[in-house]
């Protein structure tokens, strides 16, 4: 892993992580991170990243003072405490956090719920360049090469690693024992702070819809976009949903789960995509596995293949 030191220019003044600094501060906040990215769709690369460049490594007089590891400014809408710096201008308003955490979970939301954030939960998770982009095109910072650090700190530190079941195995909720329901699936149940039960199929969250449930309430219910519930699910806008279908509250894999290498088509009258769905697997991914047009349709006896 290649060493960077990183200078910022913060009202004139470069400040420069001490050696060492950027490794401890991954360390320590990159489980933060990856929870962030469970709850928020954040990658978690980006997260570190930004926390990183913007906190000099949490070294900052922004990060020690006010546990603000991300320069994120008071705005209108801001209702707890500040604290004040020369920044952009003089005597800028900034936040104050009571922790790190804080600071990390209001970065997850200031990006999500501000409106020109919106574009970039319509980018893949795992493409952190885009992301980085994506930032400096939606003005997060005036650094014309905002993107370029960015992209490199993740580079040099391989912090996109993180953003995939490669990186810290942490989900964001608690598990619990798994439960078999049939050869090739394994349900495992995890708690939300919501009034229903949260599954895990392939390693990605998921829920059984009910009656009544449309992916607009549910992508409501759980914080997310209408346009991300349905890329999760393969799903197009207009498509209902029937009681006990499954959807996704994350992105689904690229391949199968371990040990499930392919289905054998039954008799069912299956889809494609719900083949996809059954196994927590990107419809994109089974077509271009199994080398078949958008319009082919299983038939019995069919091998499907889930991973390569």
């Amino acid at each position: 892993m290649k060493r960077l030191v990183v200078l910022l220019c913060l009202a004139g003044v470069f400040l420069a992580a001490t050696p060492g600094a950027y490794e401890k501060y991954i360390e320590k906040y990159a489980s933060v991170a990856v929870s962030e990215m469970h709850r928020s769709g954040v990658p978690a690369s980006i997260t570190l990243a930004q926390g990183l460049v913007e906190s000099a490594a949490g070294e900052s007089e922004l990060a020690t003072k006010a546990n603000n590891h991300f320069g994120v400014k008071c705005h209108t809408d801001w209702k707890g405490k500040k604290t004040y710096k020369d920044d952009d201008k003089a005597g800028e308003c900034f936040r104050m956090y009571s922790n790190a955490s804080a600071s990390f979970r209001d970065h997850s939301d200031f990006l999500r719920f501000q409106d020109r954030y919106k574009f970039l939960f319509d980018l893949d998770p795992t493409d952190y360049k885009a992301w980085a982009r994506g930032l400096k095109k939606a003005g997060y910072a005036t650094d014309k090469q905002y993107a370029d650090k960015l992209i490199k700190v993740i580079e040099d530190y391989e912090l996109y690693r993180y953003d995939t079941d490669s990186g810290i195995p942490e989900t964001p909720h608690e598990i619990e024992k798994p439960v078999e329901l049939k050869s090739f699936e394994v349900k495992e149940e995890y708690r939300f702070s919501l009034s229903r039960d949260v599954y895990q199929i392939n390693g990605v969250p998921c829920i059984y819809a009910v009656e009544g449930d449309t992916y607009q309430s549910i992508a409501s219910s759980y914080g997310l976009f209408l346009r991300e519930i349905l890329r999760f699910n393969d799903a197009s806008q207009g498509d209902t949903l029937r009681a006990g279908e499954l959807v996704y509250l994350q992105m689904k894999k690229r391949r199968g789960a371990r040990g499930m290498e392919k289905f054998i088509a039954g008799d069912g009258g299956e889809t494609l995509r719900d083949i996809a769905q059954r196994f927590g697997v990107r419809l994109s991914t089974l077509k271009r596995y199994n080398r078949v047009p958008d319009d082919y349709v299983p038939l019995e006896g069919d091998t499907i293949l889930l991973r390569r």
